[in-house]
């Protein structure tokens, strides 16, 4: 019994000293690994540059889209003698003066 005791006792004593280089490993390569992935998500990949650029040019777009509807619909009201309506169009087209240096025109196809 004791034998087998001392014998355990000898396999535990192996075991440890590479639980502590391992335990010891993971705490010295913690603030690399820490770092590494602080600057993964600081940075922004280019794929992720563009997707955000598509999503800014096509809220510009729709914006465009709906004040360029509203200043038709005012323009019609307008004509029909509405001094209101003349106002509110100018104010759009103001407006949509403003954003369209903001869109890309796209070339023409032949």
């Amino acid at each position: 019994m004791r034998g087998l005791a001392l014998s355990t006792l000898a396999l535990v004593s192996l075991a440890l000293p590479g639980c502590i280089v391992r335990t010891a490993a993971d705490v010295v390569t913690a603030p690399v690994k820490i770092a590494s992935k602080t600057v993964d998500l600081a940075t922004t990949s280019q794929s992720e540059a563009d997707e955000k650029r598509g999503r800014e040019l096509r809220k510009r777009e729709e914006r465009l889209g709906k004040l360029e509807r509203a200043y038709d619909k005012q323009m019609k009201e307008c004509a029909d003698g509405n001094r209101r309506s003349c106002d509110q169009a100018r104010e759009t087209h103001r407006q949509i003066q403003v954003l369209l240096p903001s869109i890309p025109v796209e070339p023409e196809e032949d």
